[in-house]
């Protein structure tokens, strides 16, 4: 009897409309993050950025929020203000106008820029799981792209779905962009590419992308024909996000007057880590990250380096490789490997290097394909867990260089 009522209760499920499941999914998952959010705002005592009387109010407001809502109520400084040793210091100009207009104008009926942001946290995050499953249901299954979305709406990262950060809007977009190139649909996607571009960095990965995307299509040419007007569209996309990716720095340039003002923004939050530098050189950040944090761990620095060359090599492997990463398409892989390349490029690893990894989304879909209900429940089980650490330290306790969400 108690297996029959399991089958009809299943079928049942997937007789609803999927994107009425998905709704199911997304509000429990963030009904459990609120829950969350809850009990650290209990544990925050006198050591946290937050305080004894944090309230989840707090955490919305809090760390990268705080920039976007002086961004809002102030705009960005004509003038770069300095250090005592006459450093750029950390300023406006390293956050995008996008998410923080937008929050403003939303929040203005509620008296509150935090519920514009809250707002639109929460709403793109619901579009960004029902995008998610429309990019790969064809590809992997309705019922694997459907836990994709669920291990998204639940995973490690959730709480960024409800406090005011950029992130969740830039991953809609993405997923919008994917999608639209992955059915051909050219036109939106000039609009797509420049909403992304000044919502948060990472739109030069796409321009990347974009570049071997098109050569992917020439190569497989006469299996999947490329007509003249696709090259131009994508040759035209390519230049677009190329254009905007370094857009925000030539604007920060002619309002300041200073044309490295963005990179020296930028730059200013390495220092907070001891690390300084002259200049931007790529591909340098993630070199001294893996010297300085083995150090930092009491272990040999030469080892870091070593590290991360097996990182990425192994990475690598995974995308080229791997059974259930290679379910996803080359497309979905090139995307992937695009974006990590990028981070090698610009970033240097901190705290904050698993926000910043949430771009990588559909690479949910590699972990969603086998079929087995224990394996599945397992993940889900681990997301939380890895949901509350992340909460627990970024919030309930974070006030530390390395508890930075």
């Amino acid at each position: 009897m108690a297996h029959r009522a399991v089958i009809t209760a299943a079928r049942r499920w997937a007789n609803i409309p999927v994107i009425l499941r998905i709704a199911v999914i997304y509000v429990l998952g963030r009904l459990v993050t609120t829950g969350f959010l809850a009990i650290a705002a209990e544990l925050s005592g006198p050591g946290s950025r937050f305080g004894a009387d944090a309230t989840i109010g707090s955490f919305i407001l809090g760390w990268d929020a705080q920039w976007y809502w002086l961004v809002a109520w102030e705009g960005y400084p004509s003038v770069l203000p300095l250090t005592e040793s006459g450093q750029v210091a950390e300023n406006a100009w390293a956050f995008m106008p996008l998410y923080a207009y937008a929050a403003q104008i939303i929040g203005m009926p509620f008296g509150s820029w935090g519920a514009g942001a809250l707002l639109i946290s929460l709403v793109a995050g619901f579009f960004a799981c029902v995008m998610l499953y429309r990019l790969l249901h064809r590809r992997i299954g309705d019922s694997a792209a459907l836990w994709a979305a669920t291990f998204f709406a639940w995973g490690p990262l959730a709480a960024l779905f409800q406090v005011g950060y950029a992130e969740v809007l830039f991953v809609l977009l993405l997923l919008i962009a994917l999608d639209l190139l992955a059915r051909r649909g050219f036109g939106w996607l000039y609009l797509v590419v420049v909403l992304m571009a000044f919502t948060r960095p990472g739109v030069l990965a796409f321009a990347l992308y974009l570049g071997l995307y098109g050569i992917l299509r020439w190569v497989r040419r006469r299996a999947d024909p490329l007509p003249p007007r696709e090259v131009v569209h994508i040759i035209a996309l390519g230049a677009l996000a190329t254009a905007t990716g370094f857009a925000w720095q030539t604007i920060a340039g002619l309002v300041t007057g200073d044309p490295g003002a963005y990179l020296a923004t930028e730059l200013s939050w390495r220092r907070n880590w001891g690390i300084d530098a002259e200049g931007f050189i790529p591909f340098e950040g993630w070199w001294q990250a893996a010297q300085f944090w083995f150090a930092q761990w009491g272990m040999p620095a030469w080892w870091g380096p070593v590290v991360l060359l097996m990182f990425v090599g192994g990475s690598a492997a995974a995308l080229l490789f791997a059974p259930q990463v290679r379910r996803i398409g080359v497309d979905l892989r090139l995307w992937s490997a695009s974006y990590l390349l990028y981070l090698l490029a610009v970033f240097f690893p901190q705290s904050s290097t698993f926000r910043l990894l949430m771009p990588l989304t559909p690479l949910w879909a590699a972990v969603a394909v086998p079929r087995s209900r224990l394996y599945r429940l397992s993940v889900l089980a681990l997301c939380l867990l890895g949901q509350w650490v992340w909460i627990y330290h970024m919030y309930a306790l974070g006030n530390t260089y390395w508890q930075v969400p």
